[in-house]
């Protein structure tokens, strides 16, 4: 099976590293025009170079994903550059999880501006777009414990279940409008998050990955390009009548599908 995306317009939050980062560069690849955008901009500047490499048009903006505005400026500053917006990758948002009375009322308001209000604007942005040419794609990116939470493992789970909700939701009503609506549900996922949780732990990154992957059926940690790759699938043709569905990526930890 051959994807491809020539001709498409993704937009990717949280694009500068990660998931984000990989996703950006595989749409890329397949040839689409890639928007990213991230906090730090000399991250996302050098992501936007290297991705730029390929071949691609990159247009990256500064944005946060937890600031009321920045989301809207983002999918706007994308359709102004390039006449349309085809797919959008809600990427943005950390991994936070505490037990429950270690969260305060500030880090759940964070926590469900970054992942579940900033889908919401990003989407909301793009949605008029998306109806006027005929169609899109949107994937929101989840994680494994939203469908089978654990202990302290607040607030994320609580806001990532939430991401479930919003997207079987908006699969339902945005159907008649050919816009196609998933979630990618990650399990352990190598990335920077994961690297600064190994130097808490007093651990070598090498260290980290293998003593996490042995808690993962496959026996490893996964690579953020093999997320990547179920990202292109759903933003391609291949995937024209799946909607409303969570895919996991995660190894076989997950023990519901």
């Amino acid at each position: 099976m051959e994807l491809n995306l020539k001709g498409k317009v993704a937009a990717v939050t949280g694009g500068s590293e990660g998931i984000g980062r990989a996703a950006a560069w595989r749409l890329a690849e397949l040839g689409a025009r890639v928007a990213i955008c991230a906090r730090r901009a000399d991250v996302l500047e050098k992501t936007a170079a290297a991705i730029r490499k390929l071949g691609a048009e990159v247009l990256a903006v500064t944005a946060d994903a937890a600031r009321p505005g920045d989301m809207e400026r983002f999918i706007a500053e994308t359709v102004q550059r390039f006449g349309r917006i085809d797919v959008v990758v809600n990427n943005a948002g950390g991994t936070g999880q505490s037990a429950f009375d270690a969260v305060d009322d500030a880090a759940w308001a964070h926590d469900i501006e970054i992942k579940v209000m900033a889908q919401v604007r990003t989407t909301r942005a793009a949605i008029p777009h998306m109806k006027k040419q005929g169609g899109g794609r949107i994937i929101n990116l989840n994680m494994v414990g939203a469908k089978q939470p654990g202990a302290a493992m607040f607030p994320t789970t609580v806001s990532r279940a939430a991401g479930l909700a919003l997207t079987k939701g908006l699969s339902k009503e945005l159907a008649a409008s050919n816009i196609l609506v998933n979630a990618v549900a990650v399990g352990k996922i190598k990335s920077m998050q994961q690297e600064r949780r190994a130097k808490r732990e007093g651990l070598s990154v090498e260290e980290h990955y293998a003593k996490t992957g042995k808690t993962v059926p496959l026996g490893r940690m996964g690579e953020a390009e093999e997320v990547a790759n179920v990202i292109a699938f759903l933003a391609s043709d291949a995937a024209s009548y799946v909607t409303g569905t969570c895919i996991n990526v995660d190894g076989g930890l997950s023990g519901v599908l």
